[in-house]
């Protein structure tokens, strides 16, 4: 960093001020864009990675404020300085302070001169330390005076290296101002060399940073935290997906049941991630084989997302498989579901579909709780079933749940899914989908290839949430 009391060199001439204007103009609208930014990330602070985005932009501002600062004072100049080493010279006097925290970024000099003991210092490094100007400055000697005293040693140690070694000063330390408030000053600077190579003075500028510095804490805090939310939402996916593998069916192709006669079952099914959500939710699909040779088959949904929604899914399953297998009908097991979520510490709302298959007659005994009815495939033609009366799980106290029956063909196609396969939860597009289908199902050989027509259809829609899928084919 060139000195300007340097005999052996010029003084440095400021850039035409037509240019410099120019430099500040970018500078202003830069940072009425970045404000602008700041402005449309504001909102209730509870995303992390709203927080760090808003931190970025507040540092940004920061920084270029200073630069703004800092091409003012190149266009508007050095302040005067002394004509000789050997004059000493009276404090400059303090300028009108800007607005804000502006004035503590701007930039203030100082000068040691170690021939004739004389101190210089300029009115902005007398606003950036909170000294009266009327005082006079501090010698080299008084300097660590306002600093805090786990940061003397390196202050100390940085003037003994520039006095003795030459070496240049580019370092930090905390002062504490008279009004008690703890400011980060960066100090830049260099010896002064007489004709001998001796060290005559040493010059240096010192920047009050501690806007920049905490500005740049927040950042780091932010970036902190939002790697620790992303931990956490991995870690809470690894569970919910552990779970929910751990209670739903590992089907992986088609799936016999076992101790079934001649008019058995072809059972397929498939679950379907939410495309726009790294979080799992409450769906699941079941099928499960009963002590009468009776088959149940069920599709459903807790709503949420999540370790607590998968265990809730997962309470619910259990519940619904352990009345199914006490013989309780699906009308009544609704019910009791239904005050099974009602009575939970955490109340939720679900939906379910619950059907009752009896091979012997090829009767399909089923109700529902707020849930897309059963699509029911025959001679390459579809529809839905007409479904009886009943309301979400946990919606209301002491609900009562209608049942329906239908009788199965040979060769039929049940279709159970839950909502969540087409963008916006649209029932009916999804259900005209599904039909739509009927002649492909018509000519399919196995439960496994309807499902895989399904995943076809659906498999890359925009899903704001997850889905399941179930078929089962007559055979």
């Amino acid at each position: 960093m060139p000195s300007h009391l340097s005999a052996d060199r010029p003084a440095a001439q400021p850039p035409a001020r037509g240019s410099v204007d120019a430099l500040i103009s970018q500078a202003r609208r830069l940072m009425d864009d970045v404000d602008a930014v700041r402005r449309d990330a504001q909102r209730d602070g509870s995303d992390p990675r709203e927080r760090w985005q808003r931190a970025l932009c507040d540092l940004a501002l920061h920084q270029l404020n200073d630069v703004d600062e800092h091409l003012s004072q190149l266009r508007d100049g050095p302040p005067p300085v002394p004509t000789a080493v050997e004059a000493p010279l009276a404090p400059t006097a303090v300028p009108e302070a800007p607005r804000g925290d502006s004035l503590l970024s701007r930039v203030g000099s100082a000068e040691w001169n170690l021939l004739t003991d004389a101190v210089s210092w300029s009115g902005e490094l007398y606003q950036i330390l909170g000294r009266d100007p009327a005082a006079p400055p501090l010698t080299l000697d008084e300097l660590p005076s306002l600093v805090l005293d786990e940061d003397r040693p390196s202050l100390t140690a940085m003037v003994t290296d520039c006095l003795v070694d030459a070496r240049p000063i580019d370092g930090e330390f905390r002062v504490v101002r008279p009004d008690g408030a703890v400011r980060t000053v960066h100090m830049m600077g260099e010896p002064v060399l007489d004709a001998d190579g001796g060290t005559a003075s040493m010059w240096a500028v010192l920047r009050d940073v501690s806007e920049l510095r905490r500005s740049q804490r927040t950042v780091s805090e932010t970036r902190d935290s939002l790697q620790r939310h992303r931990h956490h939402a991995q870690t809470e996916r690894r569970l919910a997906v552990e779970l929910q593998e751990a209670v739903l069916p590992p089907w992986r192709g088609t799936l016999r049941l076992p101790h079934q006669g001649p008019e058995t079952l072809d059972l397929a099914a498939r679950y379907l991630p939410s495309s726009t959500s790294a979080l799992i939710g409450g769906d699941w699909y079941d099928a499960l084989q009963l002590s009468d040779g009776a088959t149940l088959l069920s599709v459903g949904d807790l709503t949420g997302h999540g370790v607590a929604v998968t265990s809730g899914m997962a309470m619910l399953l259990g519940a619904l498989r352990g009345m199914a297998m006490a013989g309780t009908e699906p009308g009544q097991l609704m019910s009791w579901l239904n005050q099974l979520l009602d009575a939970t510490v955490q109340p939720a709302l679900g939906s379910a579909v619950c059907c009752r298959y009896r091979p012997e007659t090829r009767t399909l005994t089923w109700a529902q709780a707020g849930h897309p009815a059963p699509l029911l495939f025959r001679d390459g033609t579809g529809r839905m079933l007409s479904a009886p009366d009943g309301v979400l799980l946990g919606a209301t106290s002491g609900a009562s749940y209608g049942q329906a029956e239908e009788t199965l063909e040979a060769g039929d196609v049940l279709l159970l899914h839950t909502d969540g396969l087409v963008t916006g939860h649209d029932r009916p597009e999804a259900v005209d989908r599904l039909l739509d289908l009927a002649p492909r199902f018509g000519e399919a050989r196995t439960a496994q290839d309807c499902v895989r027509m399904v995943v076809e259809e659906f498999g890359d829609s925009a899903r704001e949430d997850d889905a399941c899928v179930l078929v089962a084919r007559t055979t």
